[in-house]
């Protein structure tokens, strides 16, 4: 009786934990989908601009989010020190995280140039894409992997669960930081010189070859990260691009109220968090035999679905009344808060049922086919949410609208 107390305490606890830092991040998302619904001029004067937010947020947060998920199972498997040398878990996997952004910003560059140009839709040039693409890549994953290695040592030394607060605070920063750079940057890029900006064409890839380069070649820790998670992240680009198209095509509507300019970073980062959470949890729990990964989900792993729940009723109905005030603020067209919020509810409940399912097949999957879960769970969840909830969150605002 006394133990069965406890673990109800501890889990708790944790939910409280986790509750407390996504009511941090739903507040603070809510300041890049400010400034992404004040940059909607830029948007449309930079065409194919739009179609790069949703991929490179996502590959921020899955990025950093799955760094400091492999973190965290490190700390719960003993492995972890606060060492940045060669072979050391904290060190190679910041060098691999590095490593991985070049190259997957480019990717990310060049299928968002080819899927505007075959789909029809207006975009500026394949070379300007790609330096806004990798520049702003690297400068906000410079950024975010402080904040990660912040997070990580406060987390080891006050004995903390990073994996009930990496999630929800590195994708938060990943939206605040990666929106503003990524506006500044097409803005600086498109009012250079012609010449300039084909200098600054041959850097990058002399940049994305160099990583590509070291990835190989320069540590084996490095390497086995790198050719595991950059095969995944390729078609979940994919995916982040193909929502931003979504976005695009809608964004003369979106633009019309732009409420749901300011709704969209704070509701896929606070989906993206709900199920990153979920998606390290579970990992954690395979690695140290808490969970087994079977076909299909035991009981230990239905509080963990119960909480995805939970944390959307009480997330996304904040994250609407804020979006609908702060358009109210800044003078935005808005339907109504009960017509947000209900929109906003909806959506995000469709999600999580997906989420749910996806996270778990994910690592579950990963675990028995011997793949790190800490490697699949969060990109294929964040990239999910990407796509599915722009669908879905165009889908019924043009419904209810």
């Amino acid at each position: 009786m006394v133990l069965n107390l406890t673990n109800l305490t501890l889990r708790e606890r944790l939910f409280l934990t986790g509750l407390a830092a996504l009511l941090i991040s739903a507040v603070t998302s809510s300041f890049a989908g400010i400034y992404l619904s004040e940059s909607s001029e830029l948007l449309e004067l930079i065409p194919g601009l739009m179609v790069l937010v949703p991929p490179l947020l996502n590959m921020r947060g899955s990025i950093s989010g799955v760094l400091a998920s492999r973190l965290s199972s490190s700390m719960h498997l003993g492995a972890f020190e606060i060492s940045f040398r060669n072979g050391a878990v904290l060190g190679d996997n910041l060098r691999a995280s590095f490593a991985i952004t070049i190259l997957i910003t480019f990717v990310v560059g060049v299928l968002a140039y080819a899927v505007c140009a075959i789909s029809g839709h207006a975009v500026t040039g394949l070379r300007d894409l790609v330096v806004i693409s990798v520049t702003s890549g690297i400068i906000s994953g410079l950024l975010l992997m402080l904040i990660t290695v912040v997070i990580t040592v406060a987390s080891y030394r006050h004995q903390l669960d990073l994996d009930m607060i990496a999630s929800p605070t590195i994708t938060t920063a990943g939206d605040v930081i990666t929106l503003p750079v990524l506006v500044c940057s097409a803005a600086g890029v498109v009012a250079l010189p012609e010449s300039i900006r084909t200098i600054l064409f041959i850097s990058v890839m002399l940049i994305v070859a160099g990583a590509f380069v070291y990835s190989i070649y320069g540590n084996r820790n490095v390497w086995c990260i790198v050719r595991e998670a950059v095969p995944l992240l390729i078609p979940l680009s994919f995916l982040g691009v193909l929502a931003g198209l979504v976005y695009t095509a809608d964004l003369d509507s979106l633009i019309g109220f732009a409420v749901f300019l300011i709704l969209i970073p704070p509701f896929a980062g606070g989906c993206g968090s709900i199920g990153g959470i979920l998606a390290s949890k579970l990992a954690t729990e395979m690695h140290t035999g808490a969970i087994n990964p079977s076909l299909l989900p035991g009981r230990e792993v239905i509080p963990h679905f119960l909480h995805t729940y939970l944390y959307t009723l009480i997330l996304l109905p904040l994250i609407a009344v804020i979006s609908h005030g702060a358009g109210l603020v800044l003078g935005m067209n808005s339907p109504g808060p009960g017509v947000v919020v209900f929109i906003t509810l909806v959506t995000g409940m469709i999600l999580m049922t997906l989420v749910n399912g996806v996270a778990y097949a994910a690592a579950s999957m990963s675990f028995r086919y011997g793949f790190d879960p800490d490697n699949f769970g969060i990109p294929v969840i964040t990239s999910l949410i990407d796509l599915l909830g722009a669908v879905a969150l165009t889908s019924v605002i043009n419904i209810m609208i």
